[in-house]
């Protein structure tokens, strides 16, 4: 996987975006910043970006994408990933549905995941020197080229999604005392069915994890 590496960028995933759409880059391709001026988080919120932290957006073109692998399923797919490559270098670090990095009870990072022409974006923040106030930083210390380097590789031998949910699925009961939004309403995990595509069942609704 190329890497660009740039200094400051309003945000990655706008920057990548905009450069596949303009043919100007092609997939695989990944975008990293030391600073983002307007990163963006889960519902559009912004980001706020300390420099040091990891921000890196990244494109694969779908036809590269595991054989099993449904687009209803990629946040979680690729959050996993980049969990177990956390893992791999002794971190406790666990997902919130669908892709929400936590350490202990508060947030470290979190993944977005996009469309674009004949590609998926992913685009990650994560708190690995510093964190505002009621978030938390990575437990572990690591170099932003390693992690990105090995996880990488982990993305590279297309583990199929269904080895991922086997195992991600394991860890959903951390999930109980948190909540997701759907709809713009905010709604408990606590009781939540998790279906093999990585979507849930709440209150006899179904909620999907691309976002």
């Amino acid at each position: 996987m190329q890497i660009l590496y740039f200094e400051t960028l309003d945000s990655t995933q706008i920057y990548l975006k905009e450069k596949l759409l303009k043919k100007e880059l092609n997939a695989p391709i990944a975008i990293s910043a030391e600073v983002q001026t307007s990163g963006i988080g889960s519902r559009d919120n912004a980001w706020e970006s300390a420099k040091g932290n990891l921000f890196l957006s990244f494109a694969l073109p779908l036809k590269q994408l595991p054989c099993d692998l449904q687009l209803a399923s990629a946040s979680i797919y690729f959050s996993y990933l980049l969990q177990e490559t956390l893992v791999a270098f002794g971190s406790k670090v666990w997902i919130k549905w669908p892709n929400d990095f936590y350490f202990g009870e508060k947030k470290i990072g979190g993944m977005i995941t996009n469309i674009v022409d004949e590609n998926i974006v992913c685009g990650f923040g994560l708190n690995i020197t510093d964190a505002p106030k009621e978030f938390a930083k990575l437990d572990i210390a690591i170099e932003k080229k390693v992690l990105l380097e090995n996880y990488f590789k982990n993305i590279e031998k297309k583990v199929l999604w269904k080895q991922v949910f086997s195992k991600y699925k394991l860890e959903f009961y951390r999930n109980q005392n948190f909540f997701t939004h759907s709809n713009g309403v905010k709604v408990s995990l606590g009781d939540a069915t998790l279906n093999t595509d990585g979507s849930l069942n709440i209150n006899g609704e179904r909620i999907y994890s691309l976002r």
